[in-house]
C-alpha cells in the first residue's frame, strides 16, 4: 500500500465520521419554551439564511441578524423550527413549546362556554384557543374599533 492510498483511506474515514456527526447533530432536537404573545431571542451557532417553522399558527421567527432570531409565541402547542445555512445545511432543529402565563390567566367556564381573562396587573379579556367563538369575535371587534379610532379612520 502506498502512502497516497493510505492517506486517501484516512481522509475518506474522517469525512465519513464528520458527515455522521453532522447528521446526528442535525437530528438531535432541543426544546425551547416561549409564552404566547411574547417574543424571545434565540442565538444560533452559525449564520442562518433560511428559517422554517412547522406550524406558523403556533410560533413565528424572524431573522434579526444571521445568528440571531426573534421567536414569537402565537398559539398554544408545539411545533418545530429548522434553521438552514446558505447552502441548505441544517444548523438548528428545535422543538418550540408555546404556553400561556398561567400565573396571570383566569379561565371562566359558563356551562361549556370558555372565556379567558388576563390579569397582569389589571384584568382584561384575552382570546385564547378554545374560547367561545362569540367571546373571541367580541374581543376582535373591540380591538378593531380601538385601532380605527386611534388611527383616525
Amino acid at each position: 500500500m502506498t502512502f497516497a492510498k493510505f492517506a486517501a483511506g484516512i481522509s475518506a474515514g474522517v469525512l465519513g465520521i464528520a458527515i455522521a456527526t453532522a447528521t446526528i447533530a442535525a437530528e438531535s432536537k432541543s426544546e425551547i419554551s416561549v409564552m404566547m404573545n411574547m417574543a424571545r431571542i434565540l442565538r444560533l451557532p452559525s449564520a442562518a439564511s433560511t428559517i422554517v417553522i412547522g406550524n406558523p399558527i403556533i410560533a413565528d421567527a424572524t431573522i434579526q441578524d444571521p445568528r440571531t432570531l426573534v421567536l414569537t409565541g402565537k398559539g398554544y402547542g408545539s411545533t418545530n423550527l429548522i434553521a438552514l445555512d446558505a447552502v441548505g445545511n441544517p444548523i438548528a432543529d428545535l422543538i418550540i413549546n408555546v404556553s400561556a402565563d398561567g400565573a396571570n390567566l383566569v379561565t371562566v367556564f359558563q356551562g361549556s362556554a370558555k372565556t379567558s381573562i388576563s390579569c397582569a396587573p389589571n384584568c382584561q379579556p384575552m382570546a385564547l384557543g378554545g374560547d367561545h367563538p362569540d367571546y373571541v369575535k367580541d374581543i376582535v371587534d373591540s380591538l378593531n374599533t380601538a385601532t380605527s379610532v386611534n388611527s383616525g379612520n
